[in-house]
Order: C-alpha cells, then sequence, then structure tokens
C-alpha cells in the first residue's frame, strides 16, 4: 500500500484499517466455511449454493416458488440468554411455518445474521438446531451474510408450489367452518413464567422449538379455501384472514384447543393468552362444510391434531362466544412489533 500524505501517523493508521477490515472479512469467510457451507442437505435444484455472489436455483417446469422472509432481533423476539440451539430451530421454523400456511414444499433458505462477537461455541450450538430443522424437512441453505453488531436473525425461506394451487386467505366463504392446528397459548404462558423467574416446564418447548406444519399444509392445499399461520395471536391472525376473505367470524372459545395449564389461566386473564398471546406457529384454516369429511380423514392419516372452532359468515369482524353462552366483540391486542 502506497501512502500519499505527509501527515504524522497517517499512512500507519490507514494501514492497520485496511489490517483489520482485511482479518473480519478473513474471519467471515472461516465462518462461512465452517458452520454454514455444508450445514443443511443438498437439493438436485440448486445448481449453485454457498460460495458464489449469488446462488442458482432451477426450480422444475410447472412450478411457483413461495418466498417468505422474518427477523428475529434480541430482546423483541427472543431473550438474550436463550439458548442458541432453539434460536436456531426458532428462526428456522417461524419461516417453514409461513411456507406451511401456503401449501408450500420447503425448499430453500438464506440466513443473515448479526453477531456481537464471532463466538464459535455460541454459532455451532445456534446452526446445531438450524441444521437438525433443515435436515428434518429437507431445505438447503444457499447463500446469505454474517456482520457485526447487535444480535439479529433474517431468514429467507422459499418453498415450491404447483402452479395456481398455493393456500390464500383470501379464499373464505360465509359458512365455511373454521378450524385450527395445534394448542393456543402455551407459548405466551411459558414467555410469562420465564419473566416472572417461574418454570415453565412442558411449556417451555412450545415457545423455544415451534413445531411447523408443514405435513398439515401440504394437505390442506387440496382441502382448505383459505388458510393463515398464527405467530401473532388467534384473533389478530384471524381478523386478517377475515378481512382478506371479505367474510366475517363466530369463535366458541369453549372449542379451542388448550393445554390444562393455558386453560386454568383462561380463567383469571379472560382468555388472553390463546386470542393474543402470539408465537404458537400453529395453522388457521377455513374449509367448507362438505370438505369437513376428507379434513378429518386425512389429518387422522398423518396423525395431525386439529380442532374446529367456530365458522364463518357474511359481514365483518369476529364474535366470540364464551363459555357461558354470552357473546362479545372486544378485541384484544395480538402482538405488535412496534407496540409490545
Amino acid at each position: 500500500m502506497v501512502c500519499s500524505t505527509k501527515r504524522p501517523g497517517h499512512c500507519d493508521r490507514s494501514r492497520l484499517r485496511h489490517a483489520a477490515e482485511w482479518i473480519v472479512a478473513a474471519s467471515e469467510f472461516e465462518l462461512i466455511r465452517r458452520f454454514f457451507a455444508d450445514a443443511t442437505p443438498n437439493r438436485a435444484d440448486v445448481v449453485l449454493g454457498i460460495g458464489d455472489d449469488c446462488a442458482l436455483l432451477q426450480p422444475a417446469p410447472e412450478q411457483t416458488i413461495a418466498v417468505s422472509i422474518d427477523t428475529l432481533v434480541a430482546g423483541r423476539h427472543f431473550l438474550p440468554d436463550v439458548d442458541p440451539a432453539a434460536l436456531g430451530h426458532k428462526a428456522l421454523a417461524v419461516n417453514l411455518s409461513d411456507l406451511a400456511a401456503m401449501g408450500a414444499t420447503p425448499a430453500w433458505l438464506t440466513l443473515a445474521i448479526t453477531l456481537p462477537a464471532a463466538d464459535l461455541d455460541w454459532l455451532a450450538a445456534f446452526m446445531r438446531g438450524f441444521a437438525a430443522l433443515a435436515e428434518q424437512h429437507r431445505v438447503q441453505l444457499v447463500g446469505g451474510d454474517t456482520t457485526g453488531g447487535p444480535l439479529s436473525v433474517t431468514i429467507q425461506a422459499h418453498g415450491l408450489l404447483p402452479v395456481g394451487r398455493g393456500l390464500r386467505r383470501s379464499g373464505a366463504s360465509p359458512g365455511d367452518r373454521l378450524f385450527v392446528s395445534g394448542t393456543l397459548g402455551d407459548a405466551a404462558l411459558a414467555l410469562r413464567h420465564r419473566r416472572a423467574g417461574l418454570e415453565a416446564g412442558d411449556l417451555q418447548a412450545r415457545l423455544d422449538r415451534p413445531t411447523p406444519r408443514v405435513a398439515l399444509g401440504l394437505l390442506l392445499r387440496d382441502i382448505a379455501s383459505a388458510a393463515i399461520d398464527v405467530s401473532d395471536g388467534l384473533h389478530a391472525d384471524l381478523g386478517h384472514l377475515c378481512a382478506a376473505s371479505g367474510v366475517a367470524a363466530r369463535v366458541v372459545l369453549a372449542q379451542l384447543p388448550l393445554s390444562a395449564a393455558v386453560r386454568e389461566a383462561c380463567k383469571a386473564d379472560n382468555w388472553q393468552l390463546p386470542l393474543a398471546g402470539g408465537d404458537d406457529y400453529e395453522l388457521l384454516f377455513s374449509v367448507a362444510p362438505e370438505r369437513i369429511a376428507d379434513l378429518k380423514k386425512a389429518c387422522q392419516a398423518i396423525n395431525e391434531p386439529i380442532r374446529e372452532i367456530g365458522e364463518l359468515r357474511r359481514g365483518a369482524g369476529i364474535t366470540l362466544i364464551y363459555p357461558d353462552g354470552s357473546e362479545g366483540r372486544e378485541t384484544p391486542q395480538g402482538y405488535d412489533h412496534f407496540k409490545s
């Protein structure tokens, strides 16, 4: 490097700055080689994966690509002391849940991770959780970025659909029945316990390692009229589906699928946990009455628990039917990134 300035010390400082930048870049490439390049299964439709300026992907003819992206930020979406393996799992799971809601088969991923420091043990644990779920769904990491700064994780997930067969929020009609998978409110209750310094027990796994309902999403592609994943709370996400489809909803609270712990908590806080707790990553979907028998048979075949929770009607808004028969149209506040 040639230094043209005559200012004392400037050339030495410039050399040091460029040397530091080179070291950071070399460290980044070493992290990519060590932790990311071979972390996930190889797919035949990936022409070129990690290692170049872009990935090259070749979907089969007559396929549509579904794309979703989510960012998780320390202190807002997860606690700073979270188990890194659990964070690796969850960061991927929330994206796979979006693909499931569209009825898409997961295919490719990109990962951008910002790290306060190049903590190799932390990163190894994060990638163990990430890679295990990626292996389960045969999805390949094809690129991304690493940088220094406050801890955050951004994943873009790509899935594949036959042309014209993706589930949407806008396909529901009056008379359709509402169903939801799994149980609701467990993650929110686990977080409440954690913040209070209490043990969450079995609920902790529902917060740290949600199960993306990919198999159910594929099944629903041929049966459901509309679908959405429950990430911000049942009430908020049902509101999105109703608005997109131009319908109203009636939800029977006694029919919500709840764990014993959440059901007990509902007696004290007026159903806030299952309606607005968030972080469930279950699928909420509508089905025409004549398809319900097909739905139940298909779900039994893959051992996927679902529960009917209400119906759609003409109009707008959501009516809640309480266990005592009373009705309410209050609006519980679901998760909001700029208010929560």
